[in-house]
Formats: C-alpha cells, structure tokens, sequence
C-alpha cells in the first residue's frame, strides 16, 4: 500500500547553477509566497472569491517555469501561481483576473486560473482537469509539425492520474514520441483523499514503465533539484523528442481550497512539511553559501510587496464588469469572414461518401499544414475508406492513426489549434463521441467566450440508422451538441452540399461537428464540381415549394421526404433541407412558416428532446398568428436504435411521414 510523501532532508547541489540564476529562483518563489499571504488575506476580508493554496509547492513551479524557454508553453493547474508570476504576467492582470475585471484574460467569465495567454504561452486550466494533458501533447505535435524544437510541461496532481485522460494522453505522446514533460505533482490528498486511497502503487513515476516511457521522482520542495532535472531533459527532449513523466514529490500544506480546511490532515505531518519548507531553506542555503545577503532579502521582500501593493491598488480601481448580452454571444464564437469560393471544373456525378473523401483531401491541399486525425484512418482509409490514398499523398505526419482514446485526441486536436493548425478529427462512429464529450462541451466550446482562443477543430461523424448496425452504431446524436454554445453542427444530404459544406466547416475557426449520414453514403448520388468551393453555414435549402404546407428536416429525413412528395397529391407541399443546425436558417424558415401556415419538422433522431423540439418552439414564438395549425414534429420511437431490419423499419419514422402529413393537411 502506498503511503503519504515521505519528509526527506533537502540537499542542495548548485554546482551547475549560476549565481544569476539561484537568485532569479528564490526571487520567484518569494513572489509567490508574498502574493499568496496576501491574497489570503484579502480572502478573510471578502474581496476575492476563492483561493487555492499552493504555499509550500513553490519550487515546482518556479523550477520548471525558469528552466524553459520563455516560448515553450506550460499547461499548469491552480496551485501554480509560480507558473503565471515567473513568466512575467502583470501582476494588475492577475488581480484583475482574480476579481472578475476587464483587464483580467476572461472579462469576468471565468476565475482562478481558468485563462490562457499565448503571449506568455500558457495555458490554463479547466475544472475537469484531464483534458489539459491532451492539449499539451497537441501542443508538442505542432511544435514537431512546425520543426520548432520545443518542449511543452503539462501540470497535474496525484488525484488527477486516475482519470483516463491521463492515461489516453500518456499512451498518445508515448506513441507519437511528443516532447511532453508531464509533471505530476504529489502532495499528498486530493482534496481530502489521501493518496493510499486514489492508486496502489509505490510510487507514480512507476506508471511510466507501462507506457514505454523515461520516469523520474523529485524533490518537489528542492529548487534546484527541480531546475536542474527540467533543464537536462528539456535540452534533450528538443533534440530527441519523447515524453518523460515527472513525480514531484511534496505536501499541500493547506486546504484543497480555503474554505475545506485541513482538519482531516494530521497536524505533526504538517509542521513536519513546515520544516521543509522550499523558500525558507533556500534562503537559508543561499545566504550560507555567500549568493543571498540578510540586506538584500529585506531589500527584495520590501520591493516585492510594493509591487503587489500597486497592482493590486490598479485593479481594485478598475471598475465592475459591465454586463452586455450583445457582446457576450458576440464572444461565443470566433469571427469568421466568410468568403464565398465559386465551384471551379467540370461537374461529374459522385456517390456522398466520394464527394467527401474529395472535399477532404481539396482541403488538405488548401491548407498545407492541415492534420487529419483518427482510428484507422492511414493505410486502412478509413473504415468507410474516406481517407484511402491519403497517407500516401500526404505523408504520415498530416495522416494519423490514434489510439482508440477520442478524448485525447480531441483535446490535442485543441493543443494544435492553438499552435494555428487546422485539424480534422474521424469519429469512427459518431456514437463513439461519448468517449470524447467532455473536451468537446467543457473546452472547445468554450474556449473563446473564456479567453479568446478559437478552437479550429471539425470533428467528422458518422451517423444514422438504416443500415442494420444496433444500438451502438446508429444513433444521430446531434441534440447532444446544438445545447453547447460554442459548437456549430453541420448536417448535409446530398453530395454538392457535403463537398462544399465540408470546406467552410474546415476554414471556420470554430469547432464544427460534421455530420455525415452513413445511410447516404452510397445510395446517394449526385452532380458535384471537381474543384475546390464553399457553401456557407447557415443558410437552408429550399428543395420544393408550395403554398399547403412545408416539410422542414435534414439529413436523411430529406430523402424520406422527397420519396413521399413525388406523389402529385402533395404538389403544394414545400421542402426545406435545413443543411446547417447551428446556426439555423431561422429567415427561411419563418418565411416559409408564414408563407403556408402549416409546419411539419421531421427528424431521425428520436422525437422527445430532438432538435425538432427546439424548432417548433421558436416557430410557436415568432409565427403563432400566421399558424392554422399546430406545429406537427415527427421522430423516431424513444428507443435506443434497434439491430433487426423489421425493428429498426418500426423505429425510424418515414414509415409514419405519410399518415402525419395528410392529417396536417386535413387539419
């Protein structure tokens, strides 16, 4: 059974460290250590919210921090204000953060440390903590990709290696050879769990053997130890990329947050860690060997605290926050400049699946640095061969087989876009996205409402019933992403669409989940320019008119309802093929609502909570007065999708189009 950090005694060895440089650490431990004090402080007295405490980590942070180069990035976590201070954040900035002011990184969106600054190339983290390591190794793939030589340190605690983003991000850098130092943090509990109750290993370090990687344990509380050992590997990992897992072994002196306390911490283990304290034995070492003076101490720690005086007194007098709705949705999303790209060549007839296996590769070629990612998809091509021939055509670095680990790979697909590099990630099945949920809600979602980052990431799915393939295969899961700001969803239905619609969803900047209905794959044909063009999102398709009633669906519900109105009876039935989900083309749809009274929305997914929910609401709120009759929504049964063909044919609507459109028209 593991135990609780045991307290060794610090043995400093600065032999390879210059005097400079000795003092540049304990200056940025003792800023931390000041500003802490202080914000606990202001804690007590009501005019910060929150505070997490990384008093007695100091040395982890100012360690690593100092022995990168300033445009390495750094992933840290909330107790690693060293981080932040050590790369020369303006202190008012960080108050300003800390109080939810302007001049903070989220305009008062987010708290703590929930921020990223590519000016001081870090990047924060989010509350569910294991998507960060994914986006360092996303990170560490453009640096590879760009030719750069850089290392990228990715902060977690013990309590965070048993998430599996953890692990998927391990195994992913350990596969593909990415410069990630992942950083582990041991201190002891998590919040209030210790560490004999979160994994039974001796140690964490021990962990990178099963993923074929370089491991060492540190002294967490040993400035130079931490220094040094970072500094070595970074300066190789540049030359010779690959991941090496760091424990750092030290104690949280303090409560998970202020308000938990530490009641449930044995106080002589504490005063023991109070002994081993990384600043005050430093100080001591330093001022022993001659580097460090008594005067020169007070003279700093004088300075330091003006510093944090002035900065807090300019962020005290910056004003609250203003709220404004219309710049907070104009924030959801990153601009995007459409700009139109008329179809070029010749057209020739091609089957959905190739005018997508086209578009894709146009866009690889449009955007050379371009990566796909995804399970099968190098030489295999894809499960639905989309991507066959691409390995060959674009080499191994821009085509790339994953693990099966969607989590991670959506998470490093946001490390890529922060680097300014396109990605296109394959969700084998677009059912599988569940194990990619959370990166895809919780940060690329909201990655620039919080601090301005867009996430240029396009998610491909491939989705839909009618094909036999059961529960696990089939769904159309759109509803579980058009309730997340932040994301648009693409929906085509025929090829010309699908070609088009797949370039603009790769030039926005903005995370696009792109569905694509497998049904269609094959069955579908259609004319489609051999060039590369855009279509914008956004904009419905108005397939058939007439003045009786309008159809209003997407994806395979297109076809169902093409099928039913060839038949002359339903001449005056229009058609709107919505092609884009989000956003929606709500001025075509109101003018067609208006334009014959009589609304049917037709979805595949299943009818409670579906898409089409939403639909009628919003007509029922814009275009009561034009309705003479309810609004009619038609899905499929609320079941998982069934395997049997005569189950499946019960469950999916079409089967039921027929019977609802004429009592709507009768109505």
């Amino acid at each position: 059974m593991n135990e609780l950090p045991k307290i060794m005694n610090i043995d400093y060895d600065n032999r390879q460290v210059s005097e400079t440089v000795q003092r540049d650490l304990y200056g940025n431990m003792l800023r931390s250590r000041l500003i802490e004090e202080k914000m606990l402080i202001l804690l007590r007295q009501g005019k910060i919210s929150k505070w997490f405490s990384g008093i007695g980590q100091e040395a982890i942070s100012v360690g690593i921090t100092l022995a990168l180069e300033e445009q390495e990035y750094i992933l840290p976590m909330h107790r690693n204000l060293g981080v932040f201070t050590s790369r020369n954040i303006p202190l008012y900035r960080l108050f300003a953060q800390w109080q939810g002011k302007l001049s903070g990184f989220t305009k008062g969106r987010d708290r703590s440390f929930h921020f990223g600054s590519n000016d001081h190339h870090l990047v924060g983290m989010i509350s569910h903590l294991g998507p960060q390591l994914g986006v360092a190794s996303g990170l560490a793939l453009g640096s590879l990709l760009k030719g750069s030589e850089e290392v990228v340190a990715v902060f977690t605690g013990e309590g965070g290696t048993s998430e599996g983003d953890f692990h998927e991000a391990l195994n992913l850098a350990s596969v593909w050879n990415l410069p990630v130092l992942f950083c582990i943090e041991n201190n002891g509990y998590g919040l209030s769990t210790p560490t004999n109750e979160q994994y039974n290993c001796k140690d964490l370090a021990d962990r990178g053997v099963g993923y074929g990687m370089e491991s060492r344990i540190v002294d967490g509380n040993n400035i130079l130890e931490v220094y040094t050992t970072v500094k070595s590997l970074a300066e190789d990992l540049r030359k010779n990329p690959r991941p090496v897992l760091l424990e750092f072994k030290t104690f949280r002196r303090r409560g998970h947050e202020e308000a938990s306390g530490v009641a449930y911490v044995p106080k002589e283990l504490i005063k023991e860690w109070e002994e081993k304290d990384p600043i005050a034995n430093y100080e001591k070492f330093l001022i022993e060997e001659g580097v460090l003076k008594p005067e020169h101490v007070e003279q700093l720690t004088s300075d330091l605290k003006k510093e944090i005086d002035e900065g807090l007194s300019r962020a005290f007098a910056e004003e609250q926050v203003q709220a404004n709705p219309d710049s907070e949705l104009a924030d959801v999303y990153a601009p995007f400049d459409y700009k139109e790209k008329e179809p070029k060549g010749p057209m020739e007839e091609l089957r959905m699946v190739d005018a997508i296996s086209q578009g894709l590769e146009q866009a690889m070629e449009e955007h050379p640095d371009m990566v796909i990612m995804g399970q099968d998809i190098a030489e295999y091509g894809g499960v639905f061969k989309i991507t066959q021939g691409f390995l060959e055509k674009f080499g191994r670095d821009r085509v790339r087989n994953t693990p099966i680990c969607e989590s991670v790979v959506v998470s490093a697909a946001m490390g890529l876009s922060i680097k300014k590099i396109k990605s296109v990630v394959e969700m084998q099945f677009a059912d599988f996205v569940s194990t990619g949920f959370n990166p895809i809600v919780n940060y690329l979602a909201k990655v620039h409402y919080r601090w301005g980052q867009p996430a240029d990431v396009v998610l491909r799915m491939p989705c839909g019933a009618g094909v036999g393939a059961g529960p696990f295969h089939s769904q159309t899961n759109e509803a579980w992403f058009l309730k997340t700001p932040g994301l648009k969803v693409v929906y085509p239905a025929f090829p010309y669409d699908a070609k088009g619609l797949l370039a603009t969803a790769v030039e926005d900047p903005n995370p696009v989940l792109f569905f694509e209905h497998k049904a269609l794959y094959r069955t579908i044909k259609g004319e489609v320019p051999a060039g590369y063009y855009t279509i914008p999102l956004g904009k419905a398709s108005v397939l058939k008119e007439g003045r009786q009633a309008v159809i209003i669906t997407y994806g395979a519900g297109v076809h169902w309802a093409l099928d039913l109105l060839n038949d002359e009876q339903y001449n005056e039935v229009a058609l709107i093929d919505l092609r884009t989900l989000q956003p929606v083309d709500l001025d075509t749809i109101m003018t067609w609502v208006k334009h014959t009274g009589k609304v049917l929305i037709l979805q595949e997914d299943t009818a409670f909570m579906g898409f089409g929910a939403e639909l009628a609401a919003t007509i029922q709120d814009h275009c009561f007065e034009y309705l003479d009759a309810p609004v009619k929504r038609i899905g499929s049964l609320d079941t998982p999708v069934p395997f049997a063909r005569n189950l499946e044919n019960e469950f999916l609507p079409n089967e039921r189009l027929k019977s609802v459109l004429d009592a709507l028209l009768s109505y």
